[in-house]
């Protein structure tokens, strides 16, 4: 395949970019959402209190990593890759044209699932297509990927700044609607520019056995465990533990789903997936790595909720007499992966030429160890919030690089790790467990986020407090566990 992008195959600009618009999008509209919703109808927002707003975007976040699992299949059994990128993409500009229509509250929920369905069907299949790029493999296909990265880092930190400042200063809707025309434009450019990509993605994949056959007895039992969960949500739902006909009830409701169904996931490969006792164990790691990878993204994706609304509320944000738009504050995390990506990679190499490179779960430990004290930043941002109303920008903007090198030491080494460890026959289905623990993070944050009320500034350090202790204590979890799972993980490193 030709060679034409920073020395790579010309098909990594195609993706490149519409991966960026994609962003652009994503991010931008992901950075006014919250602050959409919890702003007064007489502002022209959606006036809905805390509670229930962060739980939809609790709901909403999580759906779109959940939703990569169907994305994945159709993509391989019926779209083809490409297809599903570009209906994918249809599907997103559909919904961000549907969340820029006023005054209809029907209609905003709609947008979101059109957003959430879209990305769900674009996010995996355009990664694999650039994995398709570099059958070789090897450190080339680990260059194309770092390239991509930036892709999606630039384009969520203009998208972060451009629809932020359209939203905020103008009109909500007019960012809304400028997230729309970002995916756009990354539409035209991927249907203008993808005959680069030559056949890649063209049709399914070939049908393969499958890895765990669906006979009788897995049909029999996949219908026992959907019934064992409806009566289980049922018992709670009637005891009053949820209420499934709220926002916050429903989000429990489908924390209680995902956690159930891949506790059974494990279970099952574990004893029905004919393991040798070294892949069980390194299953067993992998469960780990889930478990500790949720755990972050609980408190690392309260960004775009609690710590969304503290910079809106609490935080300084006026500069030479111009106050800067709260969605701004997202842009951090962007600007601190594409300046420090690279600095951390060649940290692990340089380590790694000396054999001191940390193994995984030390790299979990650190990561969440650093998101813990990125909230502990925010525990003493906010205690002075209560007393002086205001604080300084300085206190975001740390928590900010705090959580993005955590997030960089611990994201793509867990995503690495994952496929190194997972029997060649369930990689796919691990993969796509590794995303589910991403879900199941972006819910918990936004229940989290919902316990709080962002007028009554009272309550968040407390709330900032308690993601300290469970970041910190499950880093430390790793790193006092680490000896036993390196033994667990055998020569990958």
């Amino acid at each position: 395949m030709k060679n034409s992008f920073f020395g790579h195959p010309a098909g990594l600009s195609t993706l490149f970019f519409t991966e960026m618009w994609e962003r652009f999008s994503y991010y931008g509209m992901r950075a006014i959402l919250i602050l959409f919703m919890t702003t007064p109808a007489a502002q022209e927002g959606m006036g809905m209190v805390n509670a229930q707003a962060s739980a939809v975007y609790g709901l909403y976040t999580a759906g779109v990593y959940l939703l990569t699992l169907p994305g994945g299949w159709l993509a391989d059994n019926i779209f083809g890759r490409r297809r599903a990128i570009m209906y994918g993409g249809i599907s997103i500009m559909i919904g961000h044209i549907l969340l820029a229509v006023p005054g209809v509250n029907s209609i905003f929920f709609l947008g979101l699932c059109f957003v959430a369905v879209g990305t769900g069907l674009l996010k995996p299949n355009i990664s694999a297509i650039v994995g398709d790029l570099y059958p070789e493999g090897g450190a080339r296909r680990d260059s194309g990927f770092s390239i991509f990265y930036m892709g999606i880092n630039l384009g969520s930190f203009f998208g972060q700044l451009a629809v932020a400042f359209v939203a905020e200063k103008y009109n909500w809707h007019w960012g809304f609607g400028l997230a729309a025309i970002g995916m756009f434009f990354g539409l035209i450019q991927f249907q203008l520019t993808q005959g680069s990509l030559g056949e890649l993605g063209l049709a399914p994949k070939p049908k393969e056995k499958s890895d765990l056959p669906i006979d009788n007895s897995n049909r029999n039992l996949s219908l026992l465990l959907a019934a064992a969960l409806l009566a289980f949500l049922t018992i709670l739902q009637l005891t009053h533990v949820i209420d499934i006909f709220t926002a916050q009830g429903l989000a429990k409701a489908m924390g209680v789903v995902i956690v159930t169904v891949t506790l059974f996931y494990f279970l099952y490969i574990l004893v029905a997936g004919k393991l040798d006792p070294m892949e069980r164990r390194r299953v067993y790691v992998i469960f780990f790595l889930f478990v500790g990878a949720a755990l972050f993204w609980a408190g690392f994706e309260q960004a775009g909720s609690s710590l969304n609304l503290f910079a809106r509320d609490y935080t300084n944000r006026t500069f030479f007499g111009w106050e800067m738009p709260a969605g701004w504050f997202q842009s951090v995390n962007s600007s601190v992966i594409i300046v420090f990506a690279p600095i951390v990679g060649a940290i692990w190499v340089k380590l790694a030429s000396r054999n001191l490179n940390p193994k995984t779960p030390i790299k979990f430990g650190i990561g969440l160890i650093l998101m813990a004290l990125g909230f502990l930043v925010m525990y003493f941002a906010a205690k002075l919030a209560v007393t002086d109303g205001k604080v300084s920008s300085i206190w975001l903007i740390c928590a900010y690089f705090l959580h993005s090198i955590g997030e960089l030491t611990l994201s793509p080494v867990g995503m690495s790790t994952t496929t190194k460890l997972a029997p060649k026959r369930f990689l796919g289905q691990l993969m796509g467990i590794w995303f589910v623990g991403a879900s199941l993070g972006n819910l918990i944050a936004g229940l989290f986020a919902s316990g709080i009320e962002p007028s009554n500034a009272t309550q968040l350090p407390g709330l900032f407090w308690s993601v300290v202790m469970f970041g910190g204590i499950a880093g430390l979890f790793f790193f006092l566990f680490s000896p036993v799972l390196k033994k667990w993980m055998g020569d990958v490193q």
